[in-house]
């Protein structure tokens, strides 16, 4: 019995080789913040909701005060003929297995629909707050890495980061089992766990509509960082003891060393 519990929000879609963007919560919560923007710019549509005892035992209080359990979703938008995916969330798995587990379940998910592409997205934490922050791509595949990559990007990551964790970092080395190219996006950011890494998240999305033309307003993006940053601070402070700190001090455990990116 799976211990992850994927709904349906109403009837099942039909989906042709739909393309993957992940951003769950991670360092700077880059690229929460950048699919966020993503489903709101382009009115993307909520296929599925994913849930699962291992998230953390905790519910969030919404503005109608009233309590909604941790939950990851999936949303839908077709953009000149390609289907994209977004997975976005409040939370991810907090431990090892969990994060195997939910990964291998939705590369299947995926499978199922003959995926062939999938982008992730995150931060690399720095001691300084960046002003402008450069963003650096990773992948599974050279192939991939040479489709996606644009002159503001760099490839150039060994070195710079220590390991991928999180869904961030899985999803790139489970995809080839399905056959599936994967990339990763991570922008600079401040490390500090309070911070929003707006810019980084902005620097990423021009990354994004120069290679898949979604033709979004990034101005939107500035004039909404108030309402934005309100309710991600307030879902990460609630989460911080629970998700981000636990996974942080299991991995400097385990490896003895500082860890420049999570998730």
């Amino acid at each position: 019995m799976s211990i992850w519990k994927l709904d349906y929000v109403g009837k099942k879609p039909k989906l042709k080789n739909p393309i993957l963007i992940e951003g769950l919560p991670g360092i700077g919560n880059v690229g929460k913040v950048a699919v966020d923007f993503l489903i709101d710019e382009l009115k993307a549509k909520k296929i599925m909701n994913i849930t699962s005892h291992t998230f953390p035992h905790s519910v969030f209080v919404n503005e109608d005060n009233l309590v909604e359990l941790p939950v990851i979703e999936l949303f839908h938008v077709k953009i000149k003929n390609q289907d994209i995916l977004f997975l976005a969330g409040d939370v991810q798995p907090i431990d090892e297995v969990s994060s195997y587990e939910f990964c291998e379940e939705l590369l299947e998910l995926l499978a199922s629909y003959n995926t062939k592409e999938l982008i992730t997205l995150g931060g690399i934490g720095l001691n300084d707050i960046p002003k402008t922050p450069k963003v650096y791509c990773t992948g599974n595949s050279k192939q991939m890495i040479k489709k996606f990559k644009t002159k503001s990007v760099n490839d150039k990551l060994y070195g710079v980061v220590g390991p991928i964790v999180g869904v961030s970092g899985l999803l790139l080395g489970l995809a080839s089992k399905k056959k599936i190219n994967a990339i990763s996006f991570l922008a600079e950011t401040y490390g500090h766990p309070m911070y929003l890494g707006i810019k980084g998240a902005r620097e990423i999305l021009k990354v994004l509509d120069a290679n898949l033309s979604l033709k979004i307003k990034l101005d939107r993006l500035d004039s909404e960082i108030k309402s934005i940053e309100k309710e991600i601070l307030k879902r990460t402070d609630e989460l911080s003891n629970v998700s981000k700190t636990t996974a942080l001090k299991k991995l400097k455990g385990k490896l003895g060393q500082d860890v420049s990116y999570i998730g």
